[in-house]
């Protein structure tokens, strides 16, 4: 029998979802543990970092890293599970793009700490008093991790082999990517692990006709009719821009897509795209809106711009910050 594969899972700023989905793959994961060792887990194992210290270089044949960069500790690891894997996989979408916690790019550092420790409604804090990265006591120093300005995804720190995108990724696209690497039939390096389609291409409502957008309706505004394109509803859906390989989770839970899935590969920023695309489809009578003044009316109904277009993006986006005044 071949020797057995050696893996590695790391979590790092995202919410864990991505760990389930790895428990989600019920049964099968028994066949990959029948493939694979896995020596790192620390949602699952008691793996001390000095045991990853301690590993050959290149040691690990592949290295699932999820969640997206946040502090100090999570780039050291970043940097040592890329020095101490053979291939590292961004696994995901807070490590693909950032994801979630990438909106934090909104605010700077001293915004955070200052709302959390001083502001926040429910905090009594008199004196100001907040987390120190070193401080000594009677056992010694002890120390925690630096809180960073600013989210990036896995990818601004170290080169990244793979991307397997969703918020989390979906169990068949975990499944075929493990098949993949135990098949030795991985794409080239730095391919994203998901069709190249988007998701209209094959979504269930998309009727392949001339859509028109008649108006801009927030999810709670209407009852969604489940056989009819969310677009055509007046529901912003990110099914143009975002895609496939989700199995239309949220499509088919009546929920319009978010984009987790991240951008069609010909699309460099998926927000902007997606506000472009809005723009061709929202129904304006093209004559009388010479100015654009009625498509301009439309898109300010959108009231969370940022958080309906780069709900996921937003840290690897063109423009990936707000500009401080």
């Amino acid at each position: 029998m071949p020797d057995k594969l050696k893996f590695g899972f790391y979590w790092a700023a995202s919410c864990g979802g991505c760990e389930i989905a790895v428990l989600d793959t019920n049964e099968k994961i028994l066949e990959v543990i029948e493939r694979a060792d896995i020596l790192l887990w620390p949602v699952a194992m008691d793996t001390k970092y000095a045991d990853v210290k301690a590993m050959p270089d290149r040691h690990m044949d592949v290295c699932f890293f999820n969640g997206s960069i946040r502090n100090s500790e999570q780039e050291e690891l970043a940097h040592l599970l890329r020095k101490k894997s053979k291939v590292l996989v961004a696994f995901g979408s807070c490590a693909h793009h950032g994801c979630i916690p990438g909106l934090a790019n909104l605010y700077t550092r001293e915004q955070i700490l200052k709302h959390i420790y001083t502001e926040e409604p429910s905090v009594v804090n008199p004196e100001g008093t907040r987390p120190l990265v070193k401080a000594r006591v009677p056992e010694g120093e002890v120390t925690l991790p630096e809180f960073y300005d600013k989210v990036a995804p896995l990818d601004r720190v170290v080169y990244v082999d793979y991307y397997l995108p969703g918020c989390p990724p979906a169990v068949q696209g975990i499944l075929d990517a493990l098949q993949a690497i135990f098949d030795g039939a991985l794409p080239p390096r730095g391919s994203v692990l998901a069709p190249t389609k988007a998701l209209c291409d094959v979504c269930d409502r998309n009727k392949h006709v001339a859509k028109k957008m008649p108006d801009v309706k927030r999810v709670w505004e209407i009852q969604a009719d489940p056989g009819v394109c969310f677009l055509e509803q007046g529901i912003i859906c990110m099914g143009p821009v975002t895609r496939a390989g989700c199995g239309q989770r949220c499509i088919n839970g009546n929920w319009p897509c978010t984009g987790c899935m991240g951008p069609t590969p010909e699309v460099s920023d998926q927000g902007g795209k997606m506000i472009s695309a809005l723009a061709s489809v929202l129904r304006v009578d093209d004559e009388k809106d010479i100015t654009g003044a009625e498509t301009e009316k439309l898109l300010a109904k959108v009231k969370d711009p940022v958080g309906t277009f780069y709900m996921y993006g937003l840290a690897s986006a063109t423009i990936n910050r707000r500009r401080q005044k």
